[in-house]
């Protein structure tokens, strides 16, 4: 098949390694110049896509990047897979969607599918997607959704064995979105409608947020009963059934967990129903910085004046990826409280436009967001470590989420 994918991030790249894989000819198109001369020159910038693997599929003929959506003129299937973020005031933001439908449309043919990846509310396939495709287009009728389940660093579910949603506009979109990802999807799930399909993304990753939400609160409750949370979860951990393990941490981050809540709430605002669950939730996971950097006040005493390493900057271990990472706000808090401020993380080397710091430098104490596996603090010399949570931590760290008692 000859494929069109629009976006060439954590999504569209990763698309774009399983269907070249499966002898498919991909179209990668991206907006960024850098971005596709990287590509094209056989160069990667997401993890879990070796460059091998890009390089292969240029000098095979299977792939290409390009900012021209023109490129995409020839293709029987349109992916659509950019970022679909929040805007300043937290409500769901869709420009870049819209403006890659308007981009590619005018380049399709009657025959051509569209298929959006792009987390959204339910109906944005058909009442944003579809309309506005076919507003400039009136050719194009075949519609499909599958949302992205991307796990970034996941090394045990990957595009091949995680199992694929399809809803289609119509019963013949879904047959052809099924056929394009079972060659190379092991498992694909047609659903009754686009709906069911945008809802059901929706219902995983809210499902999790709100019980990142109650962990954080329950870690709160545990501390002020000096009760250490990661006795009390592995206890309960042992129950066979009724039971899934979440971990308190500093907060939420990622291209989804901290975003698609806030895409369902907007589904319940328009049918005028409020959801307290997901409210309740938010207020929770955002509270979660401004409550550690408390408790490590509580623990190490006044911060002003000291020199911090904040150590770990990406969203969760063993990734580079900072999209809404909740260290962001730890470190402006920790300035905010008269803290000198570093960070270290071997996996990132800008973030905000400062550089990584080295772990030898001259610091009054550590605090340990993200614990990637490469981590290594053994040259540090100076004071204490602290870590937002020790489940898997040196027992010297000093965890501030109440692990282990501290009083």
């Amino acid at each position: 098949m000859r494929v069109a994918i629009i976006g060439q991030g954590y999504v569209g790249l990763t698309i774009t390694a399983g269907a070249v894989g499966a002898g498919n000819e991909v179209v990668g198109i991206d907006k960024s110049k850098s971005i596709v001369d990287n590509l094209n020159a056989g160069v990667s910038h997401i993890e879990g896509i070796a460059n091998d693997l890009v390089a292969d599929a240029i000098k095979n003929g299977l792939y290409r990047a390009t900012t021209s959506f023109e490129a995409s003129s020839k293709a029987d299937i349109v992916v659509i897979a950019v970022p679909t973020p929040l805007d300043s005031s937290g409500l769901p933001d869709l420009e870049l969607l819209k403006s890659a439908c308007d981009s590619v449309a005018p380049f399709m043919s009657e025959k051509t599918l569209v298929i959006n990846e792009s987390t959204s509310f339910a109906g944005t396939l058909r009442n944003v997607i579809a309309k506005r495709i076919r507003n400039i287009n009136p050719k194009v009728q075949f519609f499909a959704v599958s949302p992205e389940r991307v796990d970034p660093g996941n090394e045990r579910f990957g595009v091949k064995n995680t199992p694929r949603l399809v809803g289609g506009v119509t019963e013949e979109s879904a047959e052809l979105a099924v056929a394009f990802y079972s060659t190379f999807c092991d498992n694909v799930v047609k659903v009754s409608s686009p709906e069911v399909a945008e809802s059901a993304k929706l219902l995983e990753n809210t499902f999790r947020f709100v019980n990142i939400g109650f962990i954080n609160e329950f870690a709160q409750l545990m501390n002020a009963m000096n009760i250490p949370v990661s006795e009390v979860i592995a206890a309960a951990s042992t129950k066979p059934y009724g039971f899934m393990p979440f971990f308190p941490n500093v907060g939420i981050g990622g291209h989804c967990i901290p975003v698609d809540p806030l895409y369902l709430q907007k589904n319940a605002e328009d049918v005028g129903v409020k959801s307290r669950f997901i409210a309740l939730s938010e207020s929770l996971n955002h509270e979660m910085p401004e409550y550690c950097v408390k408790r490590l006040e509580e623990i190490h005493g006044e911060l002003k004046g000291k020199s911090v390493l904040v150590v770990g900057v990406s969203y969760k271990p063993n990734i580079a990826d900072t999209r809404e990472t909740p260290a962001e706000h730890v470190i402006a808090l920790l300035r905010k409280a008269g803290a000198v401020v570093s960070w270290h993380d071997p996996l990132v080397s800008t973030f905000n436009g400062e550089s990584s710091s080295p772990i030898e430098g001259n610091y009054d104490l550590a605090l340990v967001l993200v614990n990637h596996g490469n981590l290594d603090m053994k040259s540090w010399r100076r004071g204490p470590i602290y870590c937002v949570n020790a489940m898997k931590d040196n027992s010297q760290w000093i965890p501030i989420l109440g692990s282990r008692s501290l009083k």
